[in-house]
């Protein structure tokens, strides 16, 4: 069950009002869906994104992890991780003890789920079909545990104005689990065509 949150959490007055006003999953969608989406080696906390009005993936997943955050959920995060391929990161929520997400992608298929998952295995999977490189290979393997990003508060990866490169790095030291055997990823055909440009609807070139 949620819980009412006033904290500040160091916010800025204006990022406080920004966050406490997307108090929704959709909403929050909705607000990192127009974010400009950015090619860069970055990793700008929460505040910070709202102030530049851009970000990538795991930029995306931690605004959307702070917006649950100041609206009474944990801010939890789980990291999808592939071959030939970038990783996703994805932000968790929970209603009526089932799994949705929340993320930024430039993949029409990698963005929101709603909370229909029994297991973070379950919500995994959905994004298995969707998840490929522009050779058409369906990459993702892994997913990991969901990590409470309340964990990291010194490192303060909401507010912080240098890069908060310490979730990428729980991120990747965070346990994951894999969704396919070797044989079965050997034996994976490729996305066909028309699957692929769906897919690609929105997509953002370098």
């Amino acid at each position: 069950m949620r819980r009412r949150i006033r904290q500040s959490f160091g916010l800025s007055p204006e990022s406080l009002r920004t966050l406490r006003a997307l108090n929704t999953p959709m909403r929050i969608q909705k607000f990192i869906d127009a974010l400009t989406y950015q090619y860069a080696d970055t990793a700008w906390s929460p505040q910070r994104v709202l102030r530049e009005r851009k970000g990538h993936c795991m930029e995306g997943a931690l605004l959307a992890a702070a917006a649950l955050r100041v609206n009474g959920h944990p801010p939890l995060l789980m990291d999808l991780e592939a071959v030939h391929d970038d990783d996703h990161v994805v932000a968790l929520y929970r209603e009526r003890s089932l799994w949705g997400g929340i993320a930024k992608s430039n993949f029409a298929g990698l963005r929101f789920r709603t909370p229909v998952y029994r297991t973070l295995r379950e919500l995994a999977l959905s994004y298995f079909e969707h998840y490929y490189n522009l050779r058409g290979e369906r990459t993702l393997r892994t997913y990991s545990r969901a990590i409470n990003l309340s964990q990291l508060d010194g490192c303060h990866w909401m507010t912080a104005e240098e890069d908060v490169w310490c979730v990428p790095e729980r991120l990747i030291e965070a346990r994951h689990y894999p969704l396919i055997s070797h044989k079965t990823a050997r034996a994976l055909p490729r996305l066909d065509r028309r699957s692929l440009e769906a897919g690609m609807h929105g997509w953002v070139k370098h």
